[in-house]
C-alpha cells in the first residue's frame, strides 16, 4: 500500500473532488460541521497507559504494546484540502475502527473495518461519486486480501467472506462512525464506546490463527478441528 498510495494520488482529479466535497457540504450538515471543525489527534502510545483493560483505549493499548507497533499518526503538515483531512483522520482512527466493528488485528480481521467503510461512508454520504472516491482505498486494499485468498488460502476463504460481511452489517447499521470524534471515549467499556458512537451490528470473532495462516506462519493443519466424535 505505501507504494500504492502516491501513485493513485497522482492519477486522481483533486479539484473535482475538492468541488464534490464543498457541493455535498451544502446538503450534509454533518459532514459540514466534521470538516468545518477540522480536529485531529496528537496522541503518542504512552498516553493510552492510563486507560483500564476493556476499555477503547485500554485494548488499543494492549495491542500495539503487546505488539511492539509504532503510531504515527501526527502529520507533518496540517492538511491543505478536504481530502488531506478525510484521509488524515481515516488514517487515525483506522486501528479503533478495528476494534469498534469487530475485527481482529491480523490478516482477516483487517477485512471487517474496510468493509464497514464500503457499506458507511455510502450510506452517509449523498452523492455516490463522492463517496466512490473516499472509497478508493478501502476496495483496492480490501481486493489484495480477498484475491489473494481464493487464489493461494483458500481453506480460509469462508473466514474472509465472514468479516467481509460482519463488516457490512455494521457499516449499514451504524451512524457515520468514520465523522465520530473517538477521543472522548477512549475510557469507556467497549461495548458502552460502541453505544455512544453509533456502532451497531459489531460481532467479536478471533481470527487469529486464520489470519497467521493467511501470513503463512503456521501450516494448514493448524486450521484442523478435533473430531469430537
Amino acid at each position: 500500500m505505501y507504494e500504492f498510495l502516491p501513485i493513485l494520488e497522482e492519477l486522481r482529479d483533486h479539484d473535482a473532488i475538492e468541488e464534490m466535497f464543498t457541493a455535498e457540504r451544502q446538503i450534509n450538515p454533518e459532514l459540514d460541521a466534521w470538516l468545518s471543525e477540522g480536529f485531529f489527534s496528537t496522541y503518542a502510545i504512552e498516553d493510552f497507559a492510563q486507560y483500564a483493560p476493556g476499555s477503547l483505549g485500554g485494548i488499543f493499548y494492549q495491542w500495539i504494546t503487546e505488539g511492539n507497533y509504532e503510531i504515527q499518526i501526527t502529520p507533518w503538515r496540517e492538511p491543505k484540502s478536504q481530502l488531506e483531512f478525510y484521509n488524515l483522520r481515516s488514517g487515525q482512527t483506522h486501528d479503533f475502527e478495528h476494534i469498534l466493528c469487530g475485527g481482529g488485528f491480523n490478516f482477516m480481521g483487517e477485512l471487517v473495518p474496510y468493509w464497514y467503510r464500503l457499506t458507511n461512508v455510502f450510506k452517509h454520504i449523498r452523492n455516490p461519486e463522492l463517496a466512490a472516491e473516499l472509497s478508493l482505498i478501502q476496495i483496492f486494499g480490501s481486493l489484495r486480501y480477498t484475491v489473494r485468498t481464493m487464489l493461494h488460502y483458500p481453506q480460509v476463504w469462508n473466514t474472509c467472506t465472514d468479516a467481509i460481511q460482519r463488516g457490512m452489517v455494521v457499516g449499514k447499521a451504524s451512524d457515520a462512525l468514520f465523522m465520530k470524534k473517538l477521543e472522548p471515549c477512549f475510557h469507556l467499556p467497549l461495548a458502552e464506546a460502541r453505544e455512544v458512537l453509533g456502532v451497531r451490528g459489531a460481532v467479536d470473532v478471533d481470527t487469529d490463527l486464520e489470519g497467521a495462516f493467511w501470513a503463512e506462519r503456521v501450516p494448514a493443519s493448524a486450521l484442523m478441528k478435533p473430531d469430537l466424535h
